[in-house]
C-alpha cells in the first residue's frame, strides 16, 4: 500500500534520533568515566554517596548504546513491537537519568561539608597512613596551590614543632621547604584547598547534571516519534 509521507519522514526522523541516542550513549560512557576518575583521585569523597552518579551515567550510556541499535533496527524493518519495546526502554532510561541528575544536584548541595570532612580526615591521618596516600594529599595540594582545609594552620600537628608543613605545601617544593615554615607567605601557600577541591567538583557535578537532563529531553523527543510510528504502522501503512 502506498505510504503516507509524513509516516515516511516519521520513520526516517527515528532513526536519525537513534543514530544521535548513539552518539549520546558513547559520550555519557566518556563523560562518566571522567567524573568517576576524578572523583576517585579526590579521597574524601571516593566513599561519598554522590559518586554513585558518574557510575549510574556509566551504566545508562552502555544501555542506550545498545538500545540505540534496537531502535534503528525497529524503525527501519517498521517492526510494531520493536518499535514499542524501544520506546518502554527509553522511558525508563529517562527515568533513572532523572534520578541521577537529582542525585548530582542534591550532592552539590552537600559538596561543602563533605570536603571539609574529609580534608581535615586526610590531614589527621596523613603521618599514620601509607605512602599513596600520602602522594595523593601531596599531589592535590601541589596540583591547586593550596595548603591544609581552611588554611596552613591546618597542619598543626603535623610536626612536634606546631610550625611546619609537608613540603608540597612549599610554592617551589624542595625537601624540607615546609620545615617552621608555616606561616610564612613566601614559602608556603595560605590558603586552604577547602574552596578549590569543592569548586572541581561542582564543576564536574554540575556537567553531569547538564548531561543528563539534555540527553532526557532528547530522548523525549524520540519516544514521541516512536509513539507515532507504531502509530502509523498499527493502522496498517507499509512504510518504504
Amino acid at each position: 500500500m502506498a505510504v503516507a509521507g509524513g509516516t515516511k519522514c516519521i520513520k526516517y526522523l527515528l532513526f536519525f534520533f537513534n543514530f544521535l541516542f548513539w552518539i549520546c550513549g558513547l559520550a555519557l560512557i566518556i563523560l562518566g568515566i571522567v567524573v568517576q576518575v576524578a572523583t576517585h583521585n579526590t579521597p574524601m569523597i571516593e566513599k561519598a554517596s554522590g559518586s554513585a552518579a558518574p557510575i549510574v551515567l556509566i551504566v545508562v550510556g552502555v544501555i542506550i548504546f545498545f538500545i540505540a541499535f534496537f531502535g534503528c533496527c525497529g524503525a527501519w524493518k517498521e517492526n510494531y513491537w520493536m518499535v514499542a519495546t524501544f520506546a518502554v526502554l527509553l522511558s525508563l532510561i529517562i527515568i533513572i537519568e532523572i534520578g541521577a541528575a537529582i542525585a548530582g544536584y542534591v550532592f552539590r548541595g552537600k559538596l561543602g561539608e563533605i570536603v571539609d570532612t574529609g580534608l581535615k580526615d586526610m590531614i589527621a591521618r596523613y603521618n599514620s597512613s601509607s605512602v599513596d596516600f600520602r602522594k595523593t594529599m601531596d599531589k592535590m595540594q601541589e596540583t591547586l596551590k593550596c595548603c591544609g582545609a581552611n588554611s596552613s594552620a591546618d597542619w598543626a600537628n603535623y610536626d612536634k614543632d606546631h610550625t611546619s608543613v609537608p613540603d608540597s605545601c612549599c610554592k617551589t617544593v624542595t625537601t624540607g621547604c615546609g620545615k617552621a615554615a608555616m606561616h610564612d607567605p613566601s614559602k608556603v601557600y595560605q590558603t586552604g584547598c577547602l574552596h578549590a577541591v569543592e569548586d572541581l567538583l561542582k564543576k564536574n557535578v554540575q556537567l553531569v547534571i547538564v548531561a543528563a537532563l539534555v540527553i532526557a529531553f532528547l530522548q523525549i523527543t524520540g519516544i514521541v516519534f516512536a509513539c507515532l510510528l507504531m502509530r502509523g504502522i498499527r493502522s496498517g501503512y507499509e512504510v518504504m
